[in-house]
């Protein structure tokens, strides 16, 4: 069976990406590794440093002793960290969270909205989308505290509110932790809503079924070259 470990910084994450693994790919084995401390850290520091991106790799190495076919990270505000996971563990697929999501905002084109409610995402994620597209961050202030605090429906409202009357080629859900506002937001805007879980299921199902010779994703991952180094 095809295994995924997915590497979460906010506890609010597993949720909406296990709920697209349910819908999308409900036959794959999933694994959850979280450590909210990385946020929390993240948003006192204000910047990503040295040491930050030796605690993810860190746990990318964990994770990748643990034999998967993929590992994918749900947290869009550590791209530098989980790039130098990736050139680490290569060729093990490590994804982040926001890749494949990217990919289907730049097939729409045009204007894009990029929606955040953790502010250090839109810092590092909107220079992750080609040149040619036109990206306008939107940030939420409020909802993830909302979200904190048990109130889901607040913050579906608030982020629907940042988003009505405006015009956009498509709409970008930048956290994982947003995918429940979709629908609110969809009832407010004429245009797609895209989710970085959605996608990354889409993405990483497309991936791993297209093993090249046929050759079962599985064993890939578990010959020695796929492994990290204790």
């Amino acid at each position: 069976m095809t295994r995924i470990v997915l590497i979460h910084a906010l506890r609010h994450s597993p949720g909406p990406i296990e709920a697209a693994f349910a819908e999308l790919w409900p036959e794959v084995a999933l694994t959850n590794l979280l450590d909210d401390s990385l946020s929390a850290d993240l948003a006192e520091a204000g910047r990503l440093d040295d040491r930050m991106t030796r605690r993810f790799l860190a746990l990318g190495r964990y994770a990748a002793s643990l034999g998967p076919d993929a590992i994918l990270f749900t947290c869009s505000a550590f791209a530098p960290c989980i790039e130098a996971v990736r050139h680490d563990l290569a060729p093990l697929p490590v994804r982040p969270p926001y890749e494949a999501m990217i990919a289907e905002a730049a097939a729409i084109g045009g204007r894009i909205a990029l929606v955040a409610t953790f502010a250090p995402t839109l810092e590092t994620m909107p220079a992750e989308f080609p040149p040619n597209i036109e990206v306008e961050t939107v940030y939420v202030e409020n909802a993830l505290w909302a979200l904190d605090a048990g109130d889901t429906e607040a913050h579906d409202r608030l982020v629907a509110e940042a988003l009505k009357g405006r015009h956009y080629d498509a709409v970008a859900l930048a956290q994982y932790s947003l995918a429940r506002a979709a629908r609110a937001v969809a009832a407010v805007v004429d245009a797609p809503v895209l989710t970085t879980p959605a996608a990354a299921v889409r993405e990483l199902r497309r991936t791993l079924e297209a093993t090249p010779g046929g050759q079962a994703a599985e064993d890939l991952a578990k010959s020695p070259s796929r492994r990290a180094p204790c």
